[in-house]
């Protein structure tokens, strides 16, 4: 019911973190992967190894997904190889961590336009090469929903992501194509070594997990691989979340 094989996924920001996990994880179930990054070209080249140790064929293609003119590069490469696409990870994240009365216009069009535009601008180049059955999936935070510290234009951001998800869910599902928000919550990568307050994010997230440990990569990683399968077929416009219980206590 996992098995993937002659299924292409795409993976933004996938060189590292949660990205990398969903990587592996579907190549592990016999997913061709074509991992997206724009800044750490090594870890991207440790990911395609690390995928074609498994057997599988790995792409890797450097791209700012908020930029259009390298999503339509990026696809052409694609192109050249693939002649479908059956899986989208709106992955790749970004965004300042300031107080919102020192935000600007750039630090919001910056967030906005990669953590929330670059997922309609993907799936108008993704769908084409789609048919039904395929799956796309947005990564977002808690942050979408509550008020976090210093969060404020990434998390409006990730608020308008799982919106522009629930739209989306209307116009593909007479396409047969599931659409789905995946939102994680602590996760100690890369990301959250930004925070000033890392540490004191860390403990409070342990202290509020009944299951009394922080989200891993490969906790998301899991579920999007059962997105990914015939058992989620009628899971559709949703936000999944996997956060070990940490939203239910308030």
């Amino acid at each position: 019911m996992f098995n993937l094989e002659g299924r292409v996924a795409l993976i933004t920001g996938g060189s590292r973190g949660i990205g990398r996990a969903i990587a592996l994880r579907l190549a592990e179930n016999g997913a061709d992967v074509v991992i997206n990054y724009v800044r750490h070209r090594r870890d991207a080249e440790e990911t395609v190894a690390a995928i074609e140790a498994k057997g599988m064929r790995c792409l890797a293609v450097k791209a700012n997904v908020a930029q259009e003119d390298d999503v339509v590069r990026m696809f052409e490469d694609i192109r050249k190889r693939y002649d479908h696409l059956d899986i989208l990870v709106s992955n790749a994240a970004s965004g300042v961590l300031k107080p919102a009365m020192e935000l600007t216009t750039r630090h919001w069009n910056w967030a906005m336009d990669i953590n929330a535009r670059a997922l309609l601008t993907l799936t108008q180049h993704a769908v084409p090469m789609m048919s039904p059955g395929s799956r796309i999936m947005a990564v977002s935070s808690l942050g979408a929903v509550r008020a976090v510290p210093n969060y404020t234009v990434v998390g409006a951001s990730k608020a308008a992501l799982e919106s522009l998800v629930r739209h989306l869910a209307v116009e593909l599902g007479p396409r047969g194509i599931n659409i789905n928000t995946i939102s994680a919550g602590v996760v100690d990568t890369d990301a959250l070594k930004k925070f000033p307050n890392r540490d004191e994010i860390i403990n409070a997230s342990l202290k509020r997990t009944p299951l009394g440990r922080l989200t891993l990569p490969e906790d998301v990683a899991d579920v999007a691989l059962f997105l990914c399968s015939d058992l989620a077929r009628m899971i559709h416009g949703q936000v999944v979340v996997v956060d070990g219980g940490y939203a239910i206590q308030g």
